[in-house]
C-alpha cells in the first residue's frame, strides 16, 4: 500500500520525527505510519483548534446545542442562527433575571431584535374608600386583574416573528401564577428606510 505526491514520490508519515533514527531510515515503516496519520489527522486538526469550538463567534453552528447543553438550554432551530448564539452567550445573565420584567424583556429582545413594552393595566377604582368602607375576601385594591401584563412588540415584518416561538418564551419567563395579553404590530418602514 504506497501513498504518492504528485510527482510520483513515494510519501512518508510526519511521525518519522518522532522515531529514533534507526527506523526514519526503514521504508516500511515510513509508509505504514501513514495509514495512523491520516486517521489521526483530521481529529489533530479539531484539538488544534479547540478553542474556536468554544467561542461562539466561531463555533461550527452544529456545535450550537451541545455548547447550549452546558448551560441548561435547549436550543429551538426554528431560531436564526445568529439569534441562537447571542441566546447562549446572554442565557446565564437572563436565569438571574428570569420571572421579572427586566428578563422577559432581553429574552424577547434578542429573538425579536426589538425591545417589547412590558405593561401591568392600572384601572383607577371608582369607588373612594373611607372608614366605614369594608373589603370583602375577592376584593382588591389598585386596578385591572391581578397578576395580569401585556407584552407588545412592534416589529417591521410580522412574518419575521414566530408568534408560537414568542409564546414560548413568555411562558418560560413569567411567574407561574401570571397571565399576559399578546400584541405583536407592524411597526412599517421609518422615512429613512423608504
Amino acid at each position: 500500500m504506497t501513498d504518492s505526491d504528485n510527482d510520483g514520490e513515494e510519501r512518508y508519515s510526519n511521525y518519522l520525527q518522532y522515531l529514533p533514527a534507526f527506523y526514519r531510515e526503514d521504508d516500511f515503516t515510513g509508509r505504514f505510519l501513514n495509514i495512523f496519520e491520516d486517521i489521526l489527522k483530521p481529529i489533530e486538526g479539531v484539538i488544534d483548534n479547540l478553542a474556536f469550538y468554544f467561542d461562539l463567534g466561531t463555533a461550527p453552528q452544529s456545535f450550537l446545542p451541545w455548547l447550549a447543553s452546558w448551560v441548561g438550554l435547549v436550543m429551538d432551530e426554528r431560531w436564526p442562527e445568529a439569534r441562537r448564539r447571542q441566546l447562549i452567550k446572554s442565557v446565564v445573565e437572563l436565569y438571574r433575571w428570569r420571572g421579572t420584567k427586566r428578563g422577559l424583556s432581553e429574552y424577547l429582545s434578542i429573538y425579536t431584535g426589538v425591545v417589547p413594552q412590558i405593561t401591568e393595566p392600572v384601572v383607577r377604582p371608582k369607588a373612594k374608600l373611607d372608614p366605614g368602607t369594608r373589603l370583602g375576601a375577592e376584593a382588591y385594591l389598585g386596578g385591572g386583574e391581578p397578576f395580569t401584563f401585556d407584552v407588545t412588540i412592534a416589529v417591521q415584518d410580522i412574518a419575521e416573528v414566530d408568534i408560537d416561538v414568542v409564546r414560548v418564551i413568555i411562558e418560560s419567563q413569567k411567574p407561574a401564577y401570571t397571565t399576559y395579553t399578546l400584541k405583536v404590530l407592524a411597526q412599517g418602514p421609518t422615512e429613512g428606510e423608504k
